[in-house]
């Protein structure tokens, strides 16, 4: 066992609590990984908060990057001294797999999800007490991580910092994949972005990548609508300025190809439905406010224009290709994701969760 400094959750709702962990040597197919920095997502929080209902005490965190340690045995991807990103557990063998759709896994809730390794065991414990770790394969929010050899990507660029590259494992591939992947944006088509945070934000950069014509974002924050039309919009809309519906198709009269929905807020899929044109794609990767969200859907509508409604996981990542496809996009100025984020020692992680409600910063990454 080795001791580690780890943000433990210990109960819903309640601050992180910084404490040493003790952390087991990998087993057969692991790797443990020094945590060089690890992005802080609304995830993690909706997990302490028990909507993700993983066993507390926990140590969450999955958006990691850091440097390998060691490697268990039958570890052949990675080698002590390798940089890598760490991204999300899939088993690697169901139907979702073999079509190199990972995130789509049919046992990704228990690989992600469970805070235990697929025979029920931990790695990690607190002075005796059990801690639920293995959180999306890796439980970053520590010194070092325990992780799947499956969920990591060597990266091979010396002149990446690697403390901000935590981030492309979920909340940037998943608004990148979203247009480049899921929607499968076409260069000259439009789209509208609901929600400028890291999701929404690195979809706007993508979409800029794939060269819509219109890029549209809604968000209620001043400094984060001025960033997006920095970062390749060209509108930016405030949800408070009017019918955000009328806003949009005073733009488009006809209504948006593509909409992408970060927010989780039915009120607002259901305006995001309502900006489409005909036979217009909607996705939808926020998390909604409950588990029992629904939405309320005019069946005539949807039949007579012909309107689709996609859920998106990841970003449909495939994380072998597409990380080291955005980290090149980042090299040649065409992602710029580092614009977003705002560093944090891990000690100060309840102080970045304030400042990230509060729109203070769009993505902090913390520091152990």
């Amino acid at each position: 066992m080795t001791t580690t400094t780890a943000a433990v959750a210990r109960a819903a709702h309640a601050p992180f609590s910084i404490e040493p962990v003790s952390i087991e040597a990998p087993r057969t197919g692991e790797v443990l990984v020094r945590i060089a920095g690890v992005g802080l997502c609304h995830t993690d929080l909706i997990a302490r908060d028990q909507f993700i209902p993983i066993p507390l005490p926990a140590v969450l965190g999955h958006e990691g990057a850091g440097i390998v340690e060691a490697v268990g045995d039958g570890v052949g991807k990675v080698a002590p001294g390798d940089r890598v990103v760490i991204g999300f557990s899939s088993c690697g063998s169901c139907p979702r797999c073999a079509e190199d759709l990972p995130s789509y896994c049919q046992s990704f809730p228990a690989l992600n999800y469970a805070g235990c390794r697929v025979d029920g065991s931990s790695g990690l414990d607190a002075a005796g007490e059990r801690v639920s770790g293995h959180f999306f394969g890796q439980s970053s929010f520590a010194g070092l991580a325990l992780v799947s050899e499956r969920n990591l990507v060597r990266v091979t660029h010396e002149d990446v910092p690697l403390d901000i590259l935590g981030p492309l494992g979920c909340g940037f591939q998943t608004g990148a994949g979203s247009v480049l992947r899921s929607l499968d944006c076409p260069p000259g088509s439009t789209i509208a972005v609901f929600g400028g945070g890291p999701v929404g934000l690195a979809a706007i950069m993508a979409a800029a990548i794939r060269q819509c014509a219109t890029i549209i974002l809604v968000e209620p924050i001043a400094a984060r609508r001025a960033l997006a039309l920095d970062l390749g919009a060209t509108h930016a809309i405030d949800p408070a300025a009017g019918d955000l519906a009328a806003q949009i198709r005073a733009i488009l009269p006809q209504g948006v190809e593509f909409a992408l929905e970060s927010s989780g807020r039915e009120t607002v899929i259901e305006t995001a439905l309502a900006s489409l044109t005909s036979h217009g794609l909607l996705g939808l990767v926020g998390v909604p406010p409950r588990p029992d969200s629904a939405l309320s859907v005019n069946i005539a509508a949807l039949i007579t224009y012909g309107h689709r409604i996609h859920g998106i996981i990841e970003g449909d990542s495939d994380l072998d290709t597409f990380i080291p496809e955005l980290i090149d996009l980042y090299r040649a100025g065409r992602f710029p994701f580092d614009r977003l984020i705002t560093r944090y020692p891990l000690d100060r992680i309840n102080e970045a969760i304030a400042a990230q409600a509060r729109g203070d910063c769009v993505k902090a990454v913390l520091i152990p």
